[in-house]
């Protein structure tokens, strides 16, 4: 029996790409447990990711990747376990799954040496992208304030990453955060240099100021854009969307499943851990959580409709709003990998699609998706070139 026959029976699921790093105030019930250990015994042998996707109009990947930014630790600061996130990764491959995404700070450095254990068989199949930007000692790992994008640096850290990740290039390269004190010339130039020396393929940005784009895709084609974007914040639909459509780059949403939010995962009951940083994101507060809560109301109703899980209802709209679009929803749990690979066999009619905008529309999302500490490193502008 495949994943959708078990929706088909009636089992519904009330978010199969949940994180497991929430505390309910209700316990699941024994037929969502019962389904994720069938799911988690069979892998759903022939489940395939929706049909590739070209990033920037020359990179092909998977229409849905994996992040794997929590399998060194999870929201809640619980260890997983190593050899079974080297066992997801792959079987993620084996689930058509090509683009998987981490970071040098994801430890830092653990997710990228995680990562590039569990691709090294099929490493020469897929495309790796990870990303430098912030003041990490290259030695040490130790954290250090602020940002450091300076050439040199970034000729350092790409070194590194090549070793954690048992490869000789790197397929797409970010700048995690816009640098306020580099040019962004300075930085395309340095990696423009990679490029040629065969170190890096391509690049993109993270959570950039719209100038700062336009500069660095003037040094040398920019290929992706990777910044926050899911039916809980839909800030980036304002200007660098439609910017990524005008100069031909793709598109990479992280936390396209709202940090667990938009699978259920979280309501009025949920206690966050200490150290989870979700428990200081003002969306999520008393204050704010109870209206917010519509939105998976209306994701249920819709997962009702379709025979899926809100979770990938949510992947599902992503999906259907720009063909150079790719969702990269991370987990720590086979399952819910599952779940979210299946995301591309939901399809919404043009029809369906309108009324669940209209219906969209209705519901106005309160409070803020970072903390503010976080949130100043959005959206920044590179110094001019002098």
């Amino acid at each position: 029996m495949n994943r959708r026959s078990l929706f088909k029976t009636g089992i519904a699921l009330a978010g199969g790409s949940m994180l497991a790093s929430v505390t309910r105030g209700e316990e699941r019930t024994p037929d969502i447990e019962n389904t994720r250990q069938k799911l988690n015994s069979q892998y759903i042998s022939g489940s395939t990711v929706p049909g590739r996707r070209k990033l920037g109009g020359v990179l092909e990947v998977s229409g849905i990747g994996l992040g794997v930014q929590n399998m060194w630790r999870t929201y809640q600061t619980t260890i997983p376990t190593r050899t079974e996130m080297i066992r997801i990764i792959q079987k993620a491959f084996d689930h058509g799954i090509t683009l998987f995404d981490t970071a040098e700070a994801y430890g830092p450095f653990e997710s990228e040496r995680i990562l590039g254990e569990g691709v090294a068989s099929f490493r020469n199949k897929i495309v790796i992208e990870t990303k430098f930007g912030w003041n990490i000692d290259q030695s040490t790992g130790k954290r250090l304030p602020g940002l450091n994008s300076q050439p040199e640096h970034i000729r350092l850290v790409v070194d590194g990453m090549l070793k954690r990740l048992r490869t000789d290039r790197i397929d797409l390269l970010y700048q995690h955060r816009v640098d306020p004190n580099v040019p962004i010339e300075d930085v395309a130039g340095a990696i423009k240099d990679l490029i040629h020396e065969g170190k890096v393929l391509h690049y993109g940005l993270s959570e950039p100021g719209p100038k700062t784009v336009r500069r660095a895709h003037a040094i040398h084609p920019v290929t992706a854009i990777q910044n926050e974007y899911s039916l809980l914040w839909r800030g980036s639909e304002e200007v660098i969307i439609p910017l990524c459509q005008e100069l031909n780059i793709g598109f990479v949403c992280w936390s396209p499943l709202g940090v667990g939010f938009l699978t259920g995962a979280i309501d009025e009951n949920t206690r966050f851990a200490t150290g989870d940083i979700r428990g200081s994101e003002s969306r999520f507060s008393p204050e704010n959580l109870p209206n917010n809560l519509a939105l998976v109301k209306l994701l249920k109703s819709w997962a009702g409709q379709k025979q899926a899980t809100p979770g990938q209802i949510s992947l599902a709209w992503l999906l259907a709003q720009k063909p150079w679009i790719v969702p990269i929803p991370g987990t720590t749990q086979m399952a819910h990998m599952v779940e979210n690979t299946e995301a591309g066999e939901v399809k919404f009619t043009a029809g369906e699609l309108k009324q669940f905008n209209q219906e969209l529309s209705a519901i106005s999302i309160k409070g803020a998706r970072l903390p503010e500490f976080v949130l100043n490193f959005s959206n920044v502008e590179a110094p001019d070139k002098r």
